[in-house]
């Protein structure tokens, strides 16, 4: 089948990866614009465009696709290049641009998308680390039909897997990589046999998962340990959970809800030893800090940052 790809980040390029090696022609590559990255801020390729480069593939960076605005002479661009382009169906993961009505009409087969979550949840930008933060026991990958709406596309595959205890975004984000990759095969293949049915999506449960903003990286220690906790593993790795003590801001990347005899104000810290931990006073409970991160510094765990930071007898505001 010929495909066109359109994503940007690894959870994109790893589905990619499994279609190239399923053996299916992918005859153009979208993805963003590079970007400044890492400590020198040089422009980066997207992984999914270095996985495109690496076939052999064309690859097409336009900054929009809508027939309107400043952009409007990229977007023509784009788009007489997709109606140039031989393709049967558009493999969407993770692009980072809206498809308009004008784009998703292009392809035969429509335009499909590997979503994130058990649709018609955590809809939206941040599915992954919105699951973790409210405590949801299982998530998952659902494969859809693109329409106008956000993520509203009739549902072609769904496959659910359990969060752990110990997910973050960050290893809950691989294991939901690989299975999208492993399930938008599936379901190109079932799609070319005339089996794919689309269920409409239920209403019902249905919500929003809005992109991550840096503000809510800094915990508010008022709230019960084992919200903090989730809120902890969501933001890992990013933008990674915070809190102030004094005037330094740490970062908080591990951690876990306890019992404990003593009580504070919320953000004490009641223990700050090798043996007995870091152990915050939170509004309902208490967090033990397994792994923190100074600025300018590593990730330790909390017995080696200890050696360098002392917390005995303070509070975190």
């Amino acid at each position: 089948m010929k495909i066109i790809f359109a994503g940007t980040p690894e959870f994109a390029a790893v589905a990619l990866e499994a279609l190239y090696a399923a053996g299916h022609d992918i005859t153009l590559v979208l993805t963003q614009p590079d970007r400044p990255a890492g400590r020198g801020m040089q422009l980066q390729a997207s992984p999914v465009k270095q996985c495109a480069q690496k076939h052999g593939t064309p690859v097409a960076q336009p900054v929009s696709l809508r027939l309107d605005g400043k952009y409007l002479d990229v977007a023509k661009e784009a788009h007489e290049l997709l109606h140039a382009t031989p393709h049967d169906v558009m493999v969407v993961a993770a692009y980072g641009l809206i498809l308009p009505k004008s784009v998703l009409d292009i392809p035969r087969l429509g335009c499909i998308n590997i979503h994130g979550s058990l649709l018609p949840r955590w809809r939206g930008a941040a599915p992954i680390h919105r699951a973790i933060e409210a405590g949801d026991a299982e998530t998952g990958i659902t494969i859809m039909q693109m329409e106008e709406g956000l993520d509203t596309g009739p549902m072609l595959l769904i496959e659910s897997l359990p969060i752990g205890n110990d997910d973050t975004t960050g290893s809950l984000h691989d294991k939901l990589a690989a299975l999208g990759g492993k399930m938008i095969v599936e379901a190109l293949a079932k799609l070319e046999q005339g089996q794919l049915p689309a269920t409409p999506q239920p209403e019902q449960g249905a919500n929003y998962a809005a992109k991550i903003a840096k503000e809510e990286a800094a915990l508010d220690f008022s709230q019960p340990a084992a919200e903090l906790a989730r809120k902890i593993r969501a933001f890992n790795p990013f933008p990674g959970a915070s809190g102030r003590f004094g005037d330094t801001v740490i970062k908080l990347w591990q951690a876990q809800p306890v019992s404990v005899a003593l009580r504070g104000e919320p953000g004490q810290v009641l223990s700050a030893d090798a043996q007995a931990g870091i152990v915050v006073a939170c509004g309902d409970g208490a967090l033990l800090l397994t792994e923190l991160q100074k600025p300018g510094g590593k990730r330790l765990p909390a017995s080696e940052f200890l050696k360098g930071f002392a917390l005995e007898g303070g509070r975190f505001v």
